[in-house]
């Protein structure tokens, strides 16, 4: 691997960090500040509910097609210029939203949005991890902390200031000043980071993995919605399966893959790709629960419900801060095992929430959950990449976020399915419709369980694996590194 290009002006990890919180807070946002618009769009373009979903599912299937060939662009034209013009595209196509006549061009901006967004996240996360030597990952991780937390909690809030302050445009709108001042610091600062041989492109691997993780996404997003039984998702979900299994045998049979599978052999980089998917599916089924509960068991409007959303946020913030420190010493698999035991306990708690219940003690709960999930996230990605090489990181951080979009897929396919099956209404003895709570409950257990089994599998992480991001200033491992060694 190269050495990163000079730019003496600024500190490589500095810049890195940055462009990239500033372009992975933008992107995360995007997923859940949209959703608040969908009815405005609707009512706009003459839509009804069901239809206006397209503009999701086009941006979440064309994310998923572009992730597999992150890691193979930024060895073969740079982190740097793959990166940047990623976020070019992704500022260009949020202005072009906003500036939408009709939902099919919405839509078709949209795609583009998903091929930039497809992107941004992997490299940026080469970039971060090549910028960070092993020993300081957990400052690294904690770096992609402030977006992860805050921008899924901040979305509904914005974006329903943003709808009903001034029109739906300007939830897209609002990505361009970002995007813009990001470009601008990037083009100045940001270093380049490239392998010497990034290897042929594996044209029948991508094709493989576009169809097979585009229609897996199209049949996780809108399953729930059209039902498992009709024909487009159970065709579009085998198909998308079958792709999987034919990409699997494919990839492993080939001497530079774009998907490098064989990182799995890896012990603790396969244990944490599966806690980071039960895990992931826990906490983002969580974040589309919790606000349909709001508004149909409570009567919130989408900005209230998104306030209510937001200690979770300040919870993976502290989180970010303690969990740090702690690392060295008490090693991820203590610190991942005991913060997803503690999510599962609150996501069960939270099946008791009623129009009764104390919102300042729903809040609190919250905050719990946050805190508890921040000593998930921030340990399991820092022990993911403890034994990837430098040069392997692009291949790494693309199978780790390919995982990732289908984690959250996942979490919102089964909870959406739970409350499709249970039914969202019931009827009174009146015969007036009413929000059936019993769904609501059923949907916060099932993701208790998912959150359960992220505790159960961290329980397999051994701490020697990750020693490399436990050591010191001294560069000496710490306790649990040295004992987990010597009885491993």
């Amino acid at each position: 691997m190269t050495a990163p290009a000079a730019r003496p002006r600024l500190a490589p990890k500095v810049a890195v960090g940055v462009v990239f919180v500033a372009a992975l807070f933008m992107s995360i946002m995007d997923t859940t500040i949209v959703n608040v618009a969908l009815p405005s769009i609707g009512r706009q373009f003459g839509v009804d509910p069901a239809s206006v979903g397209v503009v999701n599912v086009g941006y979440l299937v064309t994310l998923a097609v572009f992730v597999p060939l992150s890691g193979w662009l930024g060895d073969r034209f740079g982190t740097r210029r793959v990166f940047l013009g990623a976020l070019t595209l992704f500022t260009l196509a949020s202005l072009l939203c906003g500036s939408a006549g009709s939902l099919d061009q919405l839509t078709a901006y949209r795609i583009l949005q998903g091929a930039a967004g497809g992107l941004l996240t992997p490299v940026g996360m080469t970039m971060l991890f090549r910028a960070f030597p092993q020993e300081e990952r957990v400052r690294a991780t904690r770096v992609l902390m402030l977006p992860t937390a805050v921008a899924p909690a901040l979305g509904p809030v914005l974006g329903g200031w943003l709808v009903d302050s001034w029109s739906w445009h300007w939830v897209f709108i609002v990505n361009v000043p970002i995007g813009v001042l990001a470009l601008i610091f990037g083009l100045v600062f940001l270093p380049d980071y490239r392998t010497e041989r990034a290897g042929r492109f594996d044209a029948p691997g991508f094709a493989l993995a576009a169809v097979g993780f585009g229609l897996a996404m199209y049949a996780l997003s809108e399953g729930a919605t059209q039902g498992w039984g009709s024909a487009r998702i159970a065709v579009s979900g085998l198909l998308g399966l079958a792709a999987l299994v034919a990409l699997v045998l494919t990839e492993l049979r080939r001497p530079e893959p774009m998907l490098d599978l064989r990182l799995f052999r890896d012990r603790i980089f396969r244990v944490a790709n599966l806690l980071s998917l039960f895990s992931g599916a826990a906490f983002l089924g969580m974040l589309y629960l919790f606000p349909l509960l709001m508004q149909d068991a409570l009567g919130m409007d989408a900005l209230h419900s998104g306030l209510m959303v937001f200690p979770e946020a300040l919870g993976v913030m502290a989180a970010s801060q303690v969990a740090g420190r702690l690392y060295p010493r008490v090693g991820p698999r203590r610190l991942i095992a005991t913060g997803a035991a503690v999510v599962a306990v609150c996501l069960a708690l939270m099946a008791a929430i009623g129009p009764d219940s104390n919102l300042w003690a729903v809040r609190a709960l919250l905050l719990v959950t946050g805190f508890a999930m921040g000593h998930v996230f921030m340990p399991s990605q820092t022990a993911a990449f403890a034994g990837i090489p430098a040069e392997r990181t692009g291949a790494a951080s693309t199978l780790y976020n390919a995982q990732r979009q289908l984690g959250s897929a996942l979490g919102v396919a089964v909870l959406g399915t739970v409350l499709a099956a249970v039914g969202t209404l019931s009827t009174t003895a009146a015969g007036t419709p009413t929000a059936n709570l019993a769904a609501y409950r059923t949907a916060f257990l099932v993701a208790s369980g998912l959150a359960l089994i992220a505790a159960v599998t961290a329980l397999f992480v051994r701490d020697s694996d990750a020693a490399a991001t436990m050591r010191g200033a001294s560069g000496q491992a710490s306790e649990p590194a040295r004992t987990g060694a010597a009885t491993a």
